[in-house]
């Protein structure tokens, strides 16, 4: 779908681009617009300057919202949080005559500490504010804060200085997701929640639902993610910063760790990455440093920022590529992404970008209403181990392809009719696509939406023949609400995969199951012919009370094909783990029937562990 707005060069536990000779505060480095114009892109393409220092400076996060401005959050309480509190604000920046460049700028909210994330909807701004996520309302949208902002949760962890929370990006199941370094440890609850009732998260991935108002941690593990992109079946992907730099994330996965933490106590094994190479060589990632040798395979280890390119002005070559900035080769990575058994592999693809300023530090990226990609640039002579940003620069640029105009121009999408909202679910630039979406899911919740709106995504689910189409109106309907049981149901028979993965995702969103689906479920698991459906089966039955996930996990462990699946052996065990202490008989009988040497390890494992 689109990048992660929260990242930031100082969040990503970077190391300095040439430990040889660092580079000095004083070095004379390019003016902004002489920085866009020495980026070196692919032939075709160009970069501009949509907005450098003075207007922007430190800008950690940024998101689009439905009229394409661009919500900048400039982080200026880094790394002195708590002396320097209060010197982080919201910006607004606007292009009102289409010229690639802004001409309006409006301050929306001050005061602020710890800003890591912004995402726009609902009539507000979400902010990640550890130790909160907050949400400012402006519900007339004039631009200006409604009242103080809201508390909505509390708990997020600040151990890692420049390795925790960070944010957002709409799913296309009407979630916001945001990362979670694995350095910090986070307790989540509303103000006044329980010990006993937070979300605990210490890595990977968490999600919050706007009207529900329920947080969940979706993937533990990992280093320090800062950046998740959602690609046109739904499924995410995150970059990550230290270590291997992309993975698949599964709901429900743990995925490999730096070190140690309790939520990860009986995983025993964890996912591993999907890339098929490093952008790194060596030995030793913390001696990574710069060097030909580590620009030739993509410039070092530290990224930060994702973005699967679906908009509609690049060449079609590139639809479907994962993008992500490399901080030390002062570049912009792609990866290749292709299906292999019940996931992914990345493979390497040529670099995208090259920037000659030795002060270019991207952070974040994501395409716009026009199709062309916003790349932000936290601009700074040196990384943040040394915990001395230069708070007087900062730049976002613009790069485009050609002179082709979009077919839809921009426009306040607010402002369109529900019918209108509804064929923007064909379109191509999926920017129209997920914003029409939550704004059906809004009008949803608000109790505004018109009756013809859901039989509309009912036929369009019903008569489009590709599954990309199909799976946006089978998310429209989720987001509004009406995506029922029998409709689910008939979904598990549709002949396709994809389909049939989100109807198993959604049935157990609310952590139950009626009788009738989960014997369904329970035979899919034995018939089902397709991998990626498997994987859904065992990730739903973390959702299922104990005793529900005996035959399906059994079943699913007695598949011959995937036992040399990178997914499936371990998801299962991460479902089946907490049945073990208390069933050893029926955990040792489902072992010695399955197909996976690795399970029956564990299960012998587990119980032997306290």
């Amino acid at each position: 779908m689109k990048a992660l707005f929260g990242t930031t060069l100082c969040f990503l536990g970077l190391l300095r681009a040439d430990a040889a000779a660092p580079v000095a505060a004083d070095i004379p480095f390019l003016a902004p617009e002489a920085a866009a114009r020495q980026m070196t892109v692919p032939a075709g393409f160009r970069v501009t300057l949509f907005a450098g220092e003075p207007d922007v400076t430190q800008p950690i996060a940024f998101c689009i919202d439905d009229r394409g401005r661009l919500w900048v959050v400039e982080n200026h309480s880094y790394p002195n949080w708590n002396a320097d509190a209060g010197k982080d604000r919201v910006v607004i920046f606007e292009d009102t005559n289409g010229d690639g460049r802004f001409d309006r700028r409006t301050v929306f909210a001050t005061g602020l500490n710890y800003v890591t994330g912004i995402e726009v909807g609902f009539g507000g701004v979400w902010l990640v504010n550890s130790p909160h996520l907050l949400f400012i309302p402006d519900r007339d949208g004039d631009d200006r804060p409604d009242g103080p902002p809201e508390v909505l949760l509390e708990g997020f962890g600040r151990e890692g200085i420049h390795n925790l929370v960070n944010g957002f990006t709409w799913g296309p199941d009407g979630w916001l997701y945001g990362g979670h370094g694995g350095s910090s440890y986070s307790k989540l609850g509303k103000p006044g929640t329980s010990e006993e009732q937070r979300v605990h998260v210490n890595g990977g991935v968490w999600r919050y639902h706007p009207t529900r108002h329920v947080v969940e941690s979706f993937a533990q593990g990992t280093t320090n993610p800062w950046g998740i992109a959602f690609n046109e079946h739904g499924h995410i992907f995150i970059s990550n910063c230290v270590l291997p730099h992309l993975y698949h994330m599964v709901q429900g996965g743990y995925y490999e760790r730096r070190r140690p933490s309790p939520l990860s106590r009986h995983a025993y094994a964890t996912l591993d990455t999907i890339a098929d190479h490093r952008h790194w060589v060596g030995a030793d990632w913390a001696k990574s440093r710069g060097g030909a040798d580590q620009l030739a395979v993509g410039g070092g280890h530290a990224h930060s920022g994702a973005m699967i390119y679906l908009g509609d002005s690049f060449p079609d070559d590139y639809r479907g590529v994962m993008f992500m900035v490399n901080i030390h080769g002062k570049r912009v990575n792609n990866d290749i992404l292709a299906r292999r058994g019940s996931g992914y592999v990345g493979r390497h693809g040529k670099d995208f970008m090259l920037a000659a300023d030795r002060r270019f530090l991207g952070v974040g990226l994501q395409y716009g209403p026009d199709g062309s990609v916003f790349l932000s640039d936290w601009s700074d002579p040196d990384e943040c181990h040394t915990r001395k940003p230069d708070r007087a620069t900062g730049r976002i640029f613009k790069i485009s392809y050609g002179d082709r105009k979009p077919a839809l121009a921009p426009v306040n999408l607010a402002k369109l009719s529900d019918a209108e909202l509804v064929k923007l679910q064909l379109y191509k630039n999926d920017w129209f696509v997920a914003h029409a979406r939550r704004l059906l899911q809004e009008r949803a919740a608000a109790g505004t939406l018109a009756s013809t709106v859901r039989p509309a995504l009912e036929e369009m689910l019903e008569k489009e023949k590709d599954a990309t189409r199909q799976l946006r109106a089978l998310w429209a309907l989720h987001v509004m609400s009406a995506g029922d049981e029998p409709l689910r149901l008939r979904l598990l028979n549709h002949p396709q995969e994809h389909l049939r993965a989100w109807a198993v995702q959604f049935e157990l969103e609310d952590n139950k199951v009626s009788e009738a689906m989960l014997a369904k479920l329970e035979a899919m698991a034995s018939a089902e012919p397709s991998p990626l459906v498997r994987l859904y089966l065992a990730s739903a039955c973390q959702r299922l009370p104990h005793e529900q996930r005996w035959v399906t996990l059994t079943r699913l462990a007695a598949r011959t094909e995937d036992a040399t699946d990178a997914n499936l052996p371990l998801m299962i065990w991460y479902a089946l783990e907490p049945l073990v202490p208390a069933n050893p008989q029926r955990a040792l009988a489902l072992a010695s029937q399955s197909k996976f040497p690795r399970l029956r390890e564990f299960v012998a494992r587990r119980l032997t562990s306290p």
